[in-house]
């Protein structure tokens, strides 16, 4: 029997690369996004006309009609998005928009995993490195990223719901080398911008050798330079 991962925005770049490249391992991946990826073995589309609650609800009800009370071996959520902006224009709306792709995204994805997460299972979750500072050009985006960071540290600790010896970490990308990034900045230096195949790489890692995760509720910064990315767990 295949083993089963979920990958939380399964349609976007990173996560149209996650799907794929466990497909190639065997595995059997549910994609949850707001669009079908043909790829994965089963599609969960979420109403965006939702509220938080209902998102949640409909997320974990569509799952376990999939699973059949079998376990997964990792929740992978890379959904997420940017706006820029500071104070002075559109504070709250941009806000609004950042934490509903990334908290609401993460906070959802976690309750997947307290649910249908295997024992020793992992989940992985999408921050930022610029949120481990002040972001002001970026308000909105920065609050979201650091509310991810803060949730990862919870659920790695003792009595977060989460299933016995589960792994807990969040990637810090700094730039994802991604076609919407190369359309809108072409003239960049792509050599320091993180391949989409060395995460779902680092993912599979993670799952198939436990021996390979850092501490729990590491956040790791993805710090890529003459096309080679290294780990850096932020202090």
């Amino acid at each position: 029997m295949s083993r089963k991962i979920i990958v939380y925005g399964g349609k976007g770049a990173l996560g149209s690369i996650c799907v794929n490249y466990f497909k190639s391992k065997n595995f059997w991946v549910g994609s949850i996004d707001l669009t079908e990826n043909p790829e994965a073995d089963a599609n969960i589309l979420v109403n965006r006309d939702a509220d938080f609650v209902q998102q949640e609800t409909q997320v974990i009800d569509e799952i376990r009609g999939l699973l059949n009370n079998e376990k997964i071996e990792a929740v992978v959520c890379v959904a997420g998005g940017w706006a820029g902006g500071n104070a002075s224009k559109d504070l709250a709306k941009n806000t609004d928009m950042m934490i509903k792709q990334s908290v609401w995204s993460s906070v959802i994805s976690a309750s997947v995993a307290s649910q249908f997460l295997k024992e020793g299972g992992i989940l992985t979750l999408t921050g930022a490195k610029p949120a481990l500072t002040g972001t002001p050009g970026m308000i909105g985006y920065g609050m979201a990223k650091a509310a991810v960071h803060q949730l990862t540290k919870s659920l790695a600790t003792s009595g977060s719901g989460l299933p016995d010896n589960s792994f807990v970490a969040s990637i810090l990308p700094i730039t994802l080398d991604t076609p919407m990034n190369r359309k809108w900045m072409p003239k960049a230096d792509h050599t320091t911008w993180t391949p989409l195949e060395f995460v779902a790489d680092l993912f599979h890692k993670w799952i198939i050798a436990p021996e390979n995760r850092p501490a729990n509720g590491s956040l790791l910064q993805l710090v890529t330079k003459d096309s080679k990315t290294e780990l850096v767990a932020a202090e």
